[in-house]
């Protein structure tokens, strides 16, 4: 003890016991703040924007992912799919899709931004069942010149490569393109475009 009766050892103890216990306090608090700023369950259901990584995504493969509730379609095309859209215009109720619903930089040929990847609403426009992916261009039980595309099991609707819907079937119209943006080469936001960026 020195000489005016204060225990140097035992304040310092108490000094850092005190910032432990207010560093650790601090750590609780701001933790549930910073949790925050991510969107909630609700939030996401209600629209908030979803990152895809597409670096693992193979040419011709798909994956499905979640925005508001829906499933989304995240197609890697290849030369010879996007070759197959260029040939099925007269067969098509809307090739152009001029009575679709897409963003404007969707509007085009093969309904992307770049012509690589298609992103689609994956329900059809016809009572919103989930149309299977059916890559392959064989002749199929609904279409013996099938050149790959979305067949709706339901009730028979079907779609190119590009989401357009064919003549003859019950939905109405093209499968929908939600907004995206790419933020990288190989990463989307679905749920987001450059006029909201």
């Amino acid at each position: 003890m020195s000489d005016n009766g204060v225990n140097n050892s035992r304040r310092r103890f108490l000094v850092a016991a005190t910032s432990v216990v207010g560093a650790a306090g601090a750590v609780g608090v701001a933790t549930p703040f910073i949790k925050s700023w991510n969107p909630s369950a609700k939030a996401k259901a209600a629209g908030a924007p979803v990152k895809v990584n597409l670096s693992k995504l193979e040419p011709g493969q798909q994956i499905v992912v979640e925005w508001r509730g829906k499933p989304v379609f995240v197609v890697r095309r290849t030369q010879a799919m996007l070759e197959n859209i260029r040939s099925l215009d007269d067969k098509l109720r809307d090739p152009k899709s001029e009575k679709s619903e897409q963003p404007a930089y969707a509007a085009n040929e093969y309904r992307s931004v770049k012509d690589e990847y298609l992103i689609l609403v994956g329900l059809c426009t016809h009572l919103g069942c989930s149309p299977k992916y059916m890559p392959e261009v064989k002749p199929m039980e609904f279409d013996p010149e099938w050149k790959g595309g979305y067949h709706c099991p339901c009730h028979g609707s079907k779609f190119d490569l590009a989401g357009r819907v064919f003549k003859g079937v019950p939905a109405p119209t093209n499968l929908e393109v939600p907004p995206y943006i790419f933020e990288s080469d190989t990463v989307i936001i679905v749920g987001q475009d450059e006029e909201n960026a």
